[in-house]
């Protein structure tokens, strides 16, 4: 039995690569400052990946000299889709492509490993939920936001009254999917772009690096012929260098995130009309770029985001902090609200 004045809960994000994991106390506050990491093993299938899950857990506790009778919850978090309680889903995911992860229950396969209590989210929900949190204290169950995460694609997720809204069947907040308008977004004759999922014109087929890959570069290169980065070994390694070139002013890396945020505030122009929240949060690799590079980019997404002159005199715009450590921790502060509940 857990002391109730002295218990603690774990989290734990699970990505392609790599675990972090956390501890986070009664009193809110995490036990580590950085990451502490071992590697996921996904590729490897479930049983090893849960395996390297459980060493997370083990690793972490003896990080931070806590005994394991103190755990009262496990907060998980992976990449999606996924159900709302943890199943991958039936046609796979990015970092879960092997048959033996189709339909696969990870939260409730951890859960029995470690005989303790898995509170699941996906890694983008975590990062919302950690981000409304720092934003937000105390204030936090009375505010709602929204979070758009760029990266690979493109995550987030939807906070309302402190709580991550999951959907009946575990998919809300799949922002990247949600299909915006590409007029005025698109140049004459730039082609529409497509996404890895198959839609046409969804937020994540322009505002990610996926969509700098497979649409934005490859039109951007026609225009500027004589650019250093057609001197790349491949579109892949080209695309992870058009945020230092937008750093430095390069005219065709700004023309690509100036399409980027459009892009995105369009995407909170939407939200406005469905959640009309406190806070617009964006994460990602804009977190870390450099700091007029970063406010430029946030500025343009507010620029483009149209919101009501009510919605504007209340409606905040920021980044999601933290964003390697973002999702353990968010991942911890959910399996605190079940154990404070």
């Amino acid at each position: 039995m857990v002391n109730a004045k002295d218990w603690v809960v774990v989290g734990l994000d699970n990505g392609g690569t790599a675990n972090n994991a956390t501890v986070l106390d009664h009193e809110g506050s995490f036990l580590v400052d950085g990451l502490v990491e071992v590697p996921s093993r996904v590729l490897e299938g479930p049983e090893a990946a849960v395996d390297s899950l459980a060493d997370a857990f083990d690793n972490i506790l003896a990080v931070t000299k806590v005994e394991r009778s103190r755990v009262a919850a496990v907060g998980l978090d992976t990449p999606g889709p996924a159900s709302a309680d943890g199943v991958i889903s039936s046609k796979g995911a990015t970092n879960f492509s092997q048959p033996a992860w189709w339909g696969y229950d990870f939260r409730g396969a951890l859960e029995r490993r470690l005989g303790l209590p898995v509170i699941y989210n996906n890694d983008g929900n975590a990062a919302a939920l950690y981000a409304h949190h720092v934003y937000f204290g105390d204030a936090a169950s009375g505010k709602s936001s929204i979070s758009a995460i760029v990266g690979t694609g493109l995550g987030g997720g939807v906070i309302e009254q402190g709580q991550v809204i999951k959907g009946a069947a575990g998919m809300a907040g799949e922002l990247g999917h949600v299909h915006i308008p590409m007029h005025g977004l698109l140049e004459e004759g730039q082609p529409l772009p497509s996404c890895g999922c198959g839609f046409l014109g969804d937020v994540e087929s322009v505002a990610s690096l996926t969509g700098i890959v497979r649409n934005l570069l490859p039109y951007w290169l026609t225009r500027f012929p004589d650019h250093p980065l057609h001197a790349a070994d491949s579109l892949k390694a080209a695309a992870k260098q058009v945020r230092s070139y937008a750093e430095q002013g390069d005219g065709l890396a700004l023309k690509i995130f100036e399409q980027q945020a459009m892009g995105l505030g369009r995407l909170f122009t939407i939200a406005a009309n469905f959640t009309d929240p406190d806070c617009y949060f964006v994460g990602g690799g804009v977190v870390e770029a450099a700091p007029h590079f970063r406010d430029w980019f946030l500025a343009r997404i507010r620029e483009h985001t149209l919101l009501r002159d009510e919605q504007l005199q209340v409606a905040e715009f920021a980044l999601v902090p933290e964003r390697d450590m973002a999702g353990a921790r968010g991942a911890a502060i959910a399996a605190a609200g079940t154990v404070i509940a």
